[in-house]
């Protein structure tokens, strides 16, 4: 049984003082049932993602849900946890209990990650490492990301042009997104430059390389196709695919995302399709040196040469496969547990022209999303395209 999506709600990302995990989640649980057109007592399930690590001092956080609506109450809620890949981990689980006989699935995914204080972060971010390894890395996960990008950089060349080209692109394309945290057109010299207001972070990495600390929601209503096609709108899924690997990374090439290539390769051959079929991508770009190797790992280019895609303005909002015309996370921001739920309505949005003015795209008719979890752990792929 396929499924759809029938209704979205986003708040901005950005930090937020006044907002609470609670006051997040309720808002866009209302707000995508009115999206959807539909009551809190038509939902069957819901799912919420909430890595929360620390960042919250409220756990448990499932049954906040239903603090949106008192007709939720006794409804079926679960919390999902899988590091930076939560949002889509939450979306796939939906998709489950759809398939095992739910009606409707409100699928939310929130962070607060803000209120944190700086060290803190760090540390509640590095449990998504393989502590015994990762543990004491300097600078937290941008070391991690920072040794990856180090590695690739011995083995293939400096790619530092490659890496600004990322970040202004994806800042550049972030400027149309209304939800996005940072809405500025840096431009290459500046993200290629090291400066006072853009220093080394961790080995080649500068702050531009790096995503942002962001809170945020986002919500989907889902529900059967059949059912689907008396909604207002539908977006369907045409495939979906996850591969988990392993979390040290000394047990594999980490030049290599190769989890990424296997949810890839699933997910395409799942859905018939080749990659040349995707109107546009919403990848994981927690650091530019990610997106880059999933250029790579999706198949995009040949292993090492990930920077052509770039370069050659393939991944451009006008290119031959967009890549990130959200602005992605480097400029819409990583509230962890949102940003998979995050892409997933971005991507609707695209296929239902309604993104936001000077982000939508031309007819887009299929999108790829790639969330992911950890160093290329959490491997999450979802092709979406508009119920026809």
């Amino acid at each position: 049984m396929t499924a759809s999506i029938v209704g979205w709600a986003h708040t901005p990302f950005g930090k937020f003082d006044a907002e609470t995990v609670e006051s997040l989640v309720t808002r866009v649980a209302n707000e995508a049932l009115t999206d959807a057109g539909i009551s809190a007592g038509d939902v069957d399930e819901i799912v919420l993602g909430h890595f929360n690590a620390g960042f919250s001092p409220q756990d448990f956080t499932a049954s906040l849900v239903l603090q949106a609506d008192p007709q939720f109450r006794f409804k079926p809620a679960t919390r999902v946890e899988n590091a930076c890949a939560t949002g889509s981990a939450a979306v796939h689980q939906g998709i489950r209990a759809i398939q095992t006989g739910a009606k409707i699935v409100l699928v939310v995914g929130v962070e607060q990650m803000t209120k944190t204080p700086g060290p803190e972060i760090g540390r509640n971010l590095l449990r998504a490492s393989y502590l015994p390894e990762d543990g004491e890395t300097p600078a937290g996960f941008a070391g991690v990301f920072g040794k990856i990008a180090q590695a690739y950089f011995q083995k293939y060349g400096d790619q530092s042009d490659a890496l600004a080209l990322i970040a202004a692109k994806n800042h550049k394309n972030g400027v149309a997104n209304p939800y996005a945290q940072m809405r500025k057109d840096f431009g290459f010299e500046f993200c290629r430059a090291e400066s006072d207001k853009n220093p080394f972070v961790a080995g080649p990495l500068k702050r531009t390389d790096c995503s942002l600390v962001s809170d945020g929601a986002a919500a989907l209503v889902l529900t059967d196709s059949e059912t689907a096609k008396t909604m207002g709108k539908a977006v369907n899924f045409r495939a979906t695919a996850h591969a988990q690997d392993f979390l040290p990374m000394s047990k594999r090439d980490i030049l290599q995302f190769e989890g990424c290539t296997v949810a890839w390769q699933r997910a395409l051959e799942q859905a018939g399709a080749k990659l040349s079929d995707l109107s546009f991508v919403e990848t994981h770009d927690c650091f530019t040196v990610a997106e880059l190797i999933e250029y790579e790992a999706m198949g995009l280019t040949p292993r090492g040469q990930g920077a052509r895609a770039i370069l050659e303005g393939w991944t451009l909002k006008d290119g031959k496969l967009p890549i990130n015309p959200s602005g992605g996370l480097k400029a819409k921001g990583h509230p962890i547990g949102a940003t998979g739920v995050s892409m997933h309505v971005m991507s609707a949005m695209q296929l239902t022209g309604q993104a936001p003015e000077g982000m939508q795209l031309k007819n887009p008719e299929l999108a790829g999303i790639f969330n992911m979890g950890g160093a290329a752990v959490a491997n999450y792929v979802s092709l979406l395209e508009p119920a026809k």
